[in-house]
């Protein structure tokens, strides 16, 4: 289970007296997640008892939080479901627990889909709701230089690259050129606030129905269809690392509905949905090849089978 800090009763009794939401009934760690520790809150107010999700960020600091607290707010605010920083009496969202940032967070309810239950219907549901979600976002105030981004895959390939076989290095080498040429001339290619981590275990479905996007931790400012690759490559994808075309279809068509593709979306679909698959293949070889890693370790060869066959069959977004 993925909790780096434990906590008691006696320090959540404590950080819950600035809120007005009623008292501790019982908490529970949250099996999953990656970079931060997170615990269901059962709270019973005037009778009422409401379920709650409080987070502790493990790897951001306090001084980066309030991007995605601001974030969280404005795309709530505009009936995107996804979680937000409730407020203390003093109206603050940004709090401390245990020397580390918290946030109570309203629970959502519904189902994780394996990846490999995913349907075209799912595909489409998701597609619909990131189609929305950057048209939401597309005034948002603040900006964000992802920190796994240009900057991050550049300097972390070439000090990889010793650890690599000759091909894989010539591989991420041959990426990272061709992202560094569309950056470079970039068209009219659609640039804003990005989700940046939208893998099918962030999403919960009631039926084929999305119910709340989880996790904007990585969220950024970037191009917008950088976005849909890395929603495309694990929602569309078999064991193989083929792309199945009627899930990849079903995705597109629904999110060109939401937001319109730009003739410059369309000439870099084929090198964006590449670089998407070489910057996960590249955040999971690292850990990998780590010995001394104690990250959750996940398989660097599934998103290297899916560059390669994007890279063999290059595909185009639907007018």
């Amino acid at each position: 289970m993925a909790v780096y800090t434990q906590l008691h009763e006696d320090d959540l009794n404590q950080f819950l007296r600035d809120f007005d939401l009623g008292f501790l009934v019982n908490f529970k760690g949250i099996e999953g997640g990656i970079e931060n520790t997170n615990y269901f809150l059962s709270l019973e107010k005037q009778g009422i008892q409401k379920e709650y999700v409080l987070t502790l960020f493990e790897e951001l600091d306090y001084e980066e939080l309030p991007y995605f607290v601001e974030l969280c707010q404005w795309l709530s605010d505009r009936d995107i479901d996804v979680p937000f920083a409730i407020h203390d009496r003093n109206g603050i969202g940004l709090k401390k627990l245990k020397n580390r940032p918290a946030a109570i967070q309203p629970r959502f309810y519904g189902e994780h889909v394996g990846q490999s239950e995913l349907t075209a219907e799912h595909c489409a549901a998701i597609g619909k709701v990131l189609g929305e979600f950057h048209v939401a976002a597309a005034d948002f105030y603040l900006k964000r230089q992802a920190h796994r981004g240009v900057f991050w895959w550049r300097r972390e390939s070439e000090l990889i690259a010793p650890k690599l076989s000759t091909g894989d290095q010539k591989l991420l080498k041959e990426e990272v050129q061709r992202f560094d040429q569309l950056r470079d001339n970039p068209s009219d290619i659609k640039v804003g606030t990005i989700h940046g981590d939208l893998f099918h275990d962030n999403v919960l479905f009631q039926g084929t129905d999305v119910s709340a996007v989880l996790d904007l931790y990585n969220a950024a400012t970037g191009f917008l269809l950088f976005d849909l690759a890395i929603v495309a490559n694990d929602w569309c994808s078999n064991p193989d690392g083929s792309i199945d075309h009627q899930r990849e279809e079903a995705l597109l068509k629904a999110y060109n509905e939401a937001r319109p593709f730009t003739e410059g979306d369309r000439e870099a679909w084929a090198v964006l949905s590449c670089t998407a698959a070489m910057r996960f293949w590249l955040s999971r070889l690292i850990p990998w090849l780590d010995q001394n890693s104690e990250q959750k370790l996940k398989d660097p060869d599934e998103l290297k089978r899916i560059l390669l066959f994007r890279r063999q069959h290059p595909s185009q977004l639907p007018d």
